[in-house]
């Protein structure tokens, strides 16, 4: 079955307004999150293998792929879904050949020829981003709304847009054939993460009145 990137939920634990990563992530889920994508920068591997074991526990129960960011060894040893890779991380070319051949790669791209690269070096998706500002990535470059459809006519793999996504934007990408939005402070942030995520992914989908849940 294809994966399905309509709400792609990126974790940010200094943003998450529950107490644990844990009940972040069940409410993103309940409330339509269709992908999760474990990020953390600042810990130990030790403390990252133990995170992302209880998040892969929470996804599995709701039959939703998980993705590290980063760590090929975190994402093997687990069992994740996939892993996320940047520009400046292991060249996607050198991922694809470590991971298991069912495994899905996700690469962030910005710009055409970053989004050729990756697909012809086996990504499975891409992050094209920051579309907008954001505070969770502040060195990331924006990518315009002309780039962004160059690269859709470019590339026939998945794209995920991310960076400053919002209920204000969300209905742009859909038509542009994007087949996800990939949120961080847009849900995990709020003080209702289930119904956010839900409002979101009904704008996204265009439908005229979002869920209330």
């Amino acid at each position: 079955m294809k994966p399905d990137y309509s709400l792609y939920l990126v974790t940010d634990r200094m943003l998450m307004s529950t107490k644990t990563l844990g009940e972040a992530v069940e409410q993103a889920v309940i409330g339509g999150c269709t992908m999760v994508q474990l990020r953390e920068k600042e810990i130990s591997s030790l403390d990252f293998y133990v995170l992302a074991s209880e998040m892969k526990k929470i996804t599995d129960r709701y039959g939703i792929p998980l993705i590290i960011n980063d760590r090929i060894d975190i994402a093997m040893a687990v069992g994740a879904a996939g892993v996320h890779i940047g520009q400046k991380d292991i060249p996607a070319d050198i991922a694809r050949k470590l991971i298991s051949k069912d495994m899905l790669l996700g690469v962030s791209t910005a710009s055409v020829a970053e989004a050729v690269n990756a697909a012809k070096a086996g990504a499975d998706y891409l992050g094209v981003g920051a579309m907008f500002s954001t505070g969770t990535k502040t060195d990331a470059s924006h990518v315009s709304m002309e780039e962004l459809g160059g690269i859709r006519r470019t590339v026939d793999i998945p794209i995920v847009v991310i960076g400053g996504i919002s209920k204000e934007n969300a209905m742009l990408f859909q038509p542009m054939g994007i087949d996800g939005l990939a949120v961080v402070s847009a849900v995990i942030a709020q003080p209702d993460i289930r119904k956010s995520a839900a409002d979101l992914k009904s704008l996204f989908l265009g439908k005229e009145d979002v869920n209330e849940l």
